[in-house]
């Protein structure tokens, strides 16, 4: 008997597939693997119909599920041929699948160049943009290849300098750049720690936030300063939004379903914040700027948090560290501290401009109190 004759007799009514609503088959189909959903698309023309109905699509928890889970079914890897599958279902692709996969691994599809421009502005930060010189499908490619060569090797034939950001404590914001062939942040920071007095104290490096191919790396020093002048209340405020504190009790994410009883964010002030869509953050970081349950967000980790009394003092360094976004980097427990910068892998670095810092931090525009370009006043 074949699957769509099979019914349940329920009362006097008989219930098959056949009569099913389409949208309660949709729900049940998103359930199965992307090569179950395949193999179902084919047993007949109604199924066929509902998996490839735009606005149901099915396709998309299966796809979610595998990019998250880093498992990548065989249909994954040629799905752009099957013309069932809504192309939209491409832009999550390509926003979340790790760079070699994309590269070297899948079949591509023929997108709308608005879609192309969707994918690169939420898998690259938004001062990448500076590539573009021909169709956004070529200038996504590009960008793509580039990410994953540099985070590879030690080339920087394509970028001769490293741009970065310094919070400093008098309110302003310096955008400075260093040779990207000698750059490194820790000799950097500690230079700017040996101007302020504070080559005593030892670095503290925060993961802000983690995209598909790079991560946003915070360096400052922690201390109880003797006149509350010395507090630099920016470094602060851009690792812990203003109104979102640490608490005791469970938080579960909206995504996930997942909860943890260490730290939570204060729902009251949740509505204040919108979740980061452009770039869209990895599934470590997926409620950013709000804590996202599971173990790789650690920013109000017991051990990130600044014991009672000690502040942020000095200036604070935000740069970008380039990753390779392969499956076995993307676990549910990131590097933290100094194991971020061990190992050849962990030595490249890309810019991150003013413009970058406004995209993954928009409350600090009303604190900054100006942007300099260079070294200018405030540097320190």
């Amino acid at each position: 008997m074949s699957m769509t004759n099979l019914g349940l007799v329920h009362g006097a009514q008989s219930i098959t597939l056949q009569t099913l609503p389409v949208e309660l088959l949709a729900d049940i189909f998103s359930e199965l693997d992307l090569d179950s959903l395949v193999v179902v698309s084919c047993l007949s023309r109604r199924l066929r119909a509902v998996t490839s109905d735009a606005s149901l699509n099915p396709w998309r928890h299966p796809i979610l599920r595998s990019l998250q889970q880093c498992v990548y079914e065989k249909s994954l890897f040629h799905l752009s041929v099957r013309s069932i599958v809504p192309r939209r279902n491409w832009i999550e692709i390509l926003a979340f699948a790790p760079s070699s996969f994309l590269l070297f691994d899948s079949t591509l599809p023929n997108l709308r160049s608005s879609d192309w421009e969707e994918c690169f502005r939420r898998r690259f930060l938004p001062g990448w943009t500076k590539w573009k010189k021909d169709s956004w499908r070529e200038t996504f490619m590009k960008v793509l290849y580039r990410v994953w060569h540099r985070s590879r090797s030690s080339c920087t034939s394509d970028e001769s300098w490293t741009k970065y950001i310094v919070v400093n404590r008098n309110g302003s914001v310096n955008e400075l750049e260093a040779a990207s062939r000698s750059f490194n942040p820790l000799a950097i920071f500690h230079e700017m720690k040996f101007q302020n007095n504070l080559a005593h104290l030892p670095t503290q490096i925060r993961v802000v936030l983690q995209l598909m191919d790079v991560r946003i790396l915070a360096l400052g020093v922690v201390n109880r300063p003797s006149t509350h002048l010395k507090i630099n209340r920016n470094a602060h405020a851009f690792l812990y939004p203003p109104g979102l504190e640490p608490h005791s009790t469970t938080v579960t994410s909206d995504d996930e379903g997942t909860s943890d009883s260490r730290v939570s964010v204060s729902k009251h002030y949740n509505t204040a914040y919108r979740r980061l869509s452009y770039p869209t953050p990895s599934h470590t970081h997926s409620n950013y700027p709000l804590y996202t349950p599971g173990g790789g967000d650690q920013r109000w980790h017991p051990d990130a948090i600044p014991e009672e009394g000690m502040q942020w003092v000095g200036g604070l360094m935000v740069t970008v560290q380039l990753h390779p976004s392969e499956p076995h980097e993307l676990t549910a427990h990131g590097l933290q501290g100094m194991e971020l910068f061990s190992g050849i892998n962990h030595a490249q670095f890309a810019t991150f401009t003013w413009r970058d810092f406004l995209a993954i931090a928009p409350w600090m525009e009303e604190r900054v109190t100006k942007c300099i370009y260079g070294q200018g006043l405030g540097v320190h």
